[in-house]
């Protein structure tokens, strides 16, 4: 009677442990499955988010300076006279070929955003020999813009793009202070007044 009891007792047992390990192998596939899910879900949501995202522009053929380097440009700090700034420089011809319908393209930042502008600026001559050499000018009110770099240098009646090379140009020159002369009105004495000097001390009433 009481071995009866005691093997009932360990079948009961056995069953629970074997529900208890069944109960724990499905939590876990589960999990696993859940897992799986969600990496599957952020995967694709991520692939999705980049096939949103537009690729940026690769730059074209006509973008690109064709053929060997044919100048050297020299950019001077920029000057200011007379409440307007002077961008200018010097593009020499290192070529062996004839260049000609010569301009500089410069972009200018705005002092009040972060907008920028490009200029052509056309070179003066605009026709260059070989080892010969041309100078580019801009104006501009000293309050619009903040900065200015070369982009480009172009060149033929298309405005094709050549190849250089740059380099800082002129220094600004120094301010010159002009020396300012004061003139300080003598005062007329009239009767009864005397310059405060040694030779003529003021009278005390």
């Amino acid at each position: 009677m009481f071995t009866d009891s005691v093997e009932s007792e360990l079948l009961r047992e056995e069953k629970s442990s074997r529900g208890r390990q069944l109960l724990a192998g499905v939590c876990a596939i589960l999990f696993t499955a859940a897992v799986l899910a969600g990496y599957v879900y952020f995967r694709n949501r991520h692939a999705r988010l980049n096939a949103a995202v537009p690729e940026p522009p690769k730059a074209s053929a006509s973008n690109v300076p064709k053929g060997p380097v044919r100048a050297h440009i020299l950019v001077d700090e920029a000057l200011l006279k007379g409440g307007q700034t002077i961008i200018g420089g010097s593009v020499r011809n290192i070529s062996p070929e004839t260049l000609a319908g010569l301009a500089v393209e410069l972009e200018l930042k705005r002092r009040t955003s972060d907008e920028t502008e490009r200029m052509n600026v056309a070179v003066n001559p605009d026709q260059l020999a070989p080892n010969e050499e041309g100078r580019y000018a801009l104006k501009l009110p000293a309050q619009h813009f903040s900065s200015v770099r070369l982009v480009a240098l172009k060149g033929g009646a298309d405005s094709t793009l050549l190849a250089f090379t740059s380099a800082p140009g002129q220094k600004r020159p120094l301010e010159r202070l002009e020396p300012k002369v004061i003139v300080v009105p003598r005062r007329s004495t009239g009767h009864g007044e005397f310059l405060n000097s040694p030779d003529n001390p003021a009278r005390v009433p």
